[in-house]
C-alpha cells in the first residue's frame, strides 16, 4: 500500500501543478487538536462579528472525518492571484487584488472537479468533496499540516517563497496519501509592519484578528450600516483590503499569476473616482458580471462608497 500511496501522492501533485495550482500539500484526515482551543477562544472574544456560520459545526470544523464520511486525506491546494497591474486612477476607491477577476469560487471548483476526476480516472473509485471557502474547513491549519506555510502575524498563512496572495482549497477524500511534514516554523521574527499599517486596528496581537474591526468583513460580510467608528479609517477601500499583505515583506516574493480567468478587466482599471461615486446598477452589473464582488450586491457597494466620502 505504502508505495501506492507515493505514487498516488506523485500523481496528484504533478496534476494539481498541470491544472495551475502553486502548491499542494497531503497531511492525514483527522482532529485539528491545536486548533481547538483557538477557534473557542476567537469565537467566545466574538472577534467573528455578525458571521454567525461561524458558530456552526464546532466539531466538523475541527475534524474533516465528521464532514466527509471515510474521509482518510486532506489534499491543500494554493492557487496565486498576485497582479502588479492597479486601479488607474489612485484616488479611487480601491478593490481587494483577490476580486480583480472572475469570482475565485467558480475557477477553483471546476479545477478540483478536475482534480477528482483524474484521481478517478487514475486511481479508481475515490470518494472525496471540494471545499473553497464552502463549508466548515480550517483552510489555512490544512495547509500549515500539509508543510505550506505559517500563520503570520496578520492570520494570513505565508510562504517564504510565495509570499501570501494565494486562494487556498482542499479536496477531502477517502484515499490513503502519503503525508507531508507539518511546517512549524514562524518566520515574521519581530517585524510587526501588519499591526502597525492596520488602519482599524483589527489585528489584536500576533495572529489574532478581531474579524469584526477587519475592512475587508466591513466592506463585504457586514450588512448593516458600517459603524461610525470607522469612517475617515477604511484607507480607501470600498471591498476588501490588502494592507496587512501588501506591507508584508515576505510579499517581495509574489510573483505575477498566470490565470487568465483572475485578469482585471481594462474597464474595471480605468473607473475613475467619479465613476465609482456616479456607478449605477447596470454598470456594476456588467462591471461586476461573474465575481465576488457580486456578494456585497449593488446596494451594498455604494454603502461602502459613500461611507467613504468625507462629511462635509
Amino acid at each position: 500500500m505504502h508505495n501506492n500511496a507515493r505514487r498516488y501522492s506523485q500523481l496528484i501533485k504533478e496534476e494539481a501543478r498541470r491544472l495551475g495550482f502553486m502548491f499542494c500539500g497531503i497531511a492525514k484526515a483527522g482532529f485539528l487538536e491545536k486548533e481547538a482551543p483557538r477557534l473557542e477562544t476567537w469565537l467566545k472574544s466574538g472577534y467573528h462579528g455578525k458571521m454567525s456560520y461561524m458558530e456552526n459545526h464546532f466539531d466538523k470544523r475541527l475534524d474533516p472525518t465528521k464532514l466527509v464520511e471515510g474521509s482518510r486525506s486532506v489534499i491543500s491546494l494554493a492557487l496565486n492571484y498576485y497582479t502588479d497591474q492597479k486601479q488607474d486612477d489612485p484616488s479611487a476607491p480601491r478593490i481587494s487584488k483577490y476580486a480583480y477577476g472572475a469570482d475565485y469560487h467558480d475557477v477553483i471548483k471546476s479545477k478540483l472537479k478536475d482534480l477528482l476526476q483524474f484521481m478517478r480516472e487514475q486511481i479508481g473509485d475515490v470518494s472525496g468533496r471540494a471545499f473553497v471557502d464552502s463549508a466548515p474547513v480550517l483552510d489555512r491549519a490544512w495547509a500549515m499540516q500539509s508543510g505550506f506555510g505559517w500563520i503570520g502575524k496578520n492570520g494570513n498563512l505565508i510562504n517564504t517563497k510565495a509570499g501570501s496572495f494565494f486562494f487556498l482549497a482542499e479536496l477531502i477524500v477517502d484515499l490513503d496519501l502519503e503525508f507531508d511534514i507539518a511546517s512549524d516554523k514562524d518566520y515574521c521574527g519581530t517585524c510587526t509592519r501588519c499591526l502597525d499599517a492596520c488602519p482599524t486596528d483589527a489585528i489584536i496581537s500576533p495572529q489574532v484578528v478581531d474579524g469584526s474591526r477587519c475592512i475587508s468583513y466591513l466592506t463585504i460580510e457586514l450588512k448593516d450600516d458600517l459603524p461610525t467608528e470607522f469612517r475617515g479609517k477604511m484607507d480607501n477601500w470600498m471591498f476588501g483590503c490588502d494592507i496587512c499583505q501588501d506591507v508584508c515583506p515576505w510579499n517581495r516574493f509574489s510573483r505575477r499569476h498566470d490565470e487568465p480567468s483572475l485578469e482585471p478587466s481594462s474597464n474595471l482599471l480605468k473607473m475613475s473616482a467619479t465613476d465609482w461615486e456616479e456607478i449605477t446598477e447596470d454598470v456594476f452589473k456588467q462591471l461586476f458580471k461573474g465575481s465576488a464582488v457580486k456578494r456585497t450586491k449593488f446596494a451594498g457597494l455604494k454603502r461602502n462608497i459613500n461611507f467613504l466620502k468625507p462629511i462635509k
